[in-house]
Formats: C-alpha cells, sequence, structure tokens
C-alpha cells in the first residue's frame, strides 16, 4: 500500500528527485533553478511519503496559466497522481482567476491526451515538428468560466486523426 499523494510547491531540496523523473521531456537542474527565479513560474510536487513521484511546471501571464510541463515516475504512472496535479493547478488558476489553461503534448501521447480530456481541455491546433525530434505537439486548452470558475466544455478545433 502506498501513501495519500500530497501536492506541495517544489523546493530546490526536490530538484535532484525531479531531474530523475522520466517524461516526453526532460528538465535539467539548471532548467528547474532557472524556472524558481522567474516571477510568472508555477512549480508543484506530487509526494507520496517523503519522496517526489511526479511534478508540473507552468506560467502564470495575465489571466493565462500554460502548463510546460507535467511528469510522473515511471513506478507510480496510472495511479491518478498527473490527474492530482492537474487539478491542483486547475484549483490555483480558479483562485487566481485565470480563463485559460494552455499546454502542449505529443501526438503520440494518447494517454496524456484523454487526462487532459476529462479535465476539460479541448484541442486547438498542431505545431508540426514541435519537438526536437520531429513530434507534432497537440496544442490544447481549457476555458474557465470568468463568473464561476466552472471548466467551460468545449469541442476540439481541429482533427486529429491523421
Amino acid at each position: 500500500m502506498h501513501s495519500p499523494i500530497k501536492i506541495d510547491t517544489m523546493t530546490v531540496e526536490d530538484l535532484a528527485a525531479v531531474v530523475s523523473i522520466e517524461g516526453p521531456t526532460q528538465m535539467t537542474e539548471a532548467s528547474l533553478r532557472e524556472e524558481m527565479l522567474r516571477p510568472w513560474s508555477r512549480m508543484w510536487v506530487a509526494r507520496e511519503g517523503s519522496g517526489v513521484v511526479a511534478f508540473v511546471v507552468a506560467w502564470h501571464v495575465a489571466d493565462e496559466l500554460h502548463v510546460l510541463n507535467i511528469a510522473t515516475r515511471v513506478d507510480r504512472r496510472r495511479r491518478g497522481i498527473g490527474k492530482a496535479l492537474m487539478e491542483a493547478v486547475l484549483a490555483y488558476g480558479r483562485r487566481r482567476e485565470v480563463r485559460k489553461l494552455l499546454l502542449e503534448v505529443r501526438r503520440s501521447n494518447r494517454v496524456a491526451m484523454a487526462l487532459y480530456r476529462t479535465i476539460g481541455f479541448f484541442a486547438t491546433g498542431v505545431r508540426i515538428r514541435y519537438y526536437a525530434d520531429d513530434e507534432d505537439a497537440v496544442e490544447m486548452a481549457l476555458t474557465l468560466d470568468p463568473e464561476t470558475g466552472e471548466v467551460l466544455p468545449h469541442t476540439d478545433e481541429v482533427r486529429l486523426d491523421s
């Protein structure tokens, strides 16, 4: 049995554990330290017991929150940890009156896209050969109602079957 998941703000002490997490886009300790210095950067970790098992990095600019990177340790995937992190990001967005959440996801990462869709994200575009390995990125967005903070349902704006 695993300990309950706790979502916390990322600290310098978490960096080595975060760097060790394999994800579609690997982050270095130097890049994470740079993110910590940016006033618009928001960084969270998911802890299980005393260990970091997942993380998310986002930028909060004006009334938008852009998720730059999210990853869960391989041995802890498919347990709802990524969803818990995204729900924490969404809760932050609601508290700060964010109107739109944005992210890019690898076109091949159907599991992540399905997770984002359960939260309310929809596809808005495709960035051809966006990643260093030339894989396309699917741009996704989620819109919050300015009055209630509730997710506004929306259908995809682009077709992804190709």
